[in-house]
């Protein structure tokens, strides 16, 4: 299993709904409203890097009101 945070930045007053969606999609464990550079920090896991990969491009990136996103893949050390 491969797990990751992925940063999002959204469009000014955007972020609530932003993270509300992406919760809804599979592999997303949590989604929440922070502040500071970025406005949404998701957890996501997927079973291969090529999975996670996917996600975040064709299904977290296209959720409108995004407008940047960093992918953190989880190491362990």
């Amino acid at each position: 299993m491969v797990k990751a945070y992925v940063l999002i930045q959204t469009e000014v007053g955007k972020a609530a709904g932003v993270a509300v969606e992406v919760a809804q999609i599979p592999g997303v464990t949590s989604a929440d409203d922070v502040t500071g550079p970025y406005d949404v920090i998701v957890q996501a896991e997927a079973d291969t890097v090529d999975g996670l990969g996917k996600m975040v491009v064709s299904k977290i990136q296209l959720v409108e009101g995004i407008t940047r996103t960093l992918t953190c893949p989880v190491v362990n050390l």
